[in-house]
């Protein structure tokens, strides 16, 4: 089997020699192993180091961001043929010593994509929140994961962390639509598509004062993991989500009708409370129309699911030698 050790960077010159020299030149099930560094608009010397020290290089001088260069090196993975294709940040920020525990579950045929956990210590299997991430992105780490969990009836622990393994049916099957990062999305889309999914505890180093190329705003980031919460639920889960958003306005309209029913049944008048009978009824109104655009919704899945096999077929018909 054949195994891409990928690196996505930006201005990593003071650690990609160091992250390529401590990849494992041998892995038991792996007859090649080929480093690809995929350069992201970097300003410093990050491609040149990392071509010195062997590896394969991508990209260029334009940044177009984390989400887009993975669509790009997932289809160069697949293009070239390789069997499975592990991702590891160039900052150093994870062991590339740990590679190996995520080759060898998918090596077995035991997963399809093997994600790292940071909030679980190896050691002793306790969870914990790194040393210096913050409060935080370690907290909107933990509602992500709990709704991605939510959503595909697992239970995760981590599902933004980028250091991960894929075989070639995860690769496949990855559509990723999101142009700012692809962590989440892509975890989504292969826990909907009931992939084998293993998690590995790894130890992880968060630089005191570093500021992430990702998360340059703590406020901002906390919107973005918000709103990905919820669109999460919206594509891959309708019903679900339209009968709740339904819930309350149809509930609470019920209520008030009900109320001025009773109230017409002992005095024969709606007054004066015929404003909470309309609004009882705008509200009742509002839920039955969330509920019918959960069930519109709920078919437009089926019809989804159909166009993503249908994607995922056309992929490997492509790459078919």
């Amino acid at each position: 089997m054949k195994l891409a050790v990928v690196s996505i960077c930006k201005d990593e010159a003071k650690t990609i020699e160091e992250l390529i020299k401590r990849i494992p030149k041998k892995i038991n099930g792996i007859k090649s192993i080929e480093v690809i560094v995929v350069n992201d608009g970097s300003t410093d010397d990050t491609s040149k180091l990392a071509a010195d020290a062997g590896s394969t290089v991508y990209g260029d001088n334009h940044s177009k961001g984390l989400a887009i260069r993975f669509r790009e090196v997932v289809n160069i993975v697949l293009e070239r043929g390789f069997d499975i294709m592990v991702n590891i940040d160039g900052d150093l920020q994870f062991k590339p010593e740990d590679i190996p525990k995520f080759v060898l579950p998918i090596v077995s045929d035991n997963a399809d994509f093997i994600a790292a956990d940071r909030f679980t210590n190896p050691k002793t299997g306790k969870s914990r929140r790194p040393v210096n991430m913050s409060f935080a992105k370690y907290y909107g780490n933990k509602a992500g994961a709990w709704t991605v969990g939510k959503l595909s009836s697992e239970k995760f622990r981590d599902v933004t962390c980028g250091f991960r393994g894929y075989n070639r049916k995860a690769l496949y099957a990855l559509n990723i639509n999101g142009t700012h990062t692809y962590t989440q999305e892509s975890f989504q889309i292969l826990a909907a598509r009931k992939m084998r999914i293993q998690s590995v505890p790894v130890e992880v180093k968060y630089f005191k004062n570093r500021q992430s190329r990702v998360v340059t705003s703590i406020p901002k980031y906390l919107a973005i993991s918000m709103l990905n919460i919820l669109r999460a639920f919206r594509d891959f889960a309708p019903l679900r989500f339209f009968v709740m958003l339904g819930a309350v306005p149809f509930t609470i309209g019920l209520l008030c009708m009900v109320f001025v029913f009773i109230h017409w049944l002992q005095f024969g008048s709606f007054s004066p409370f015929k404003f909470v009978g309309f609004t009882g009824l705008y509200l009742f109104t509002v839920g039955v129309f969330f509920w019918s655009l959960g069930l519109t919704a709920d078919m437009q899945v089926r019809i989804l699911n159909n166009q993503e096999k249908t994607y995922e077929e056309l992929r490997r018909l492509s790459h078919r030698k």
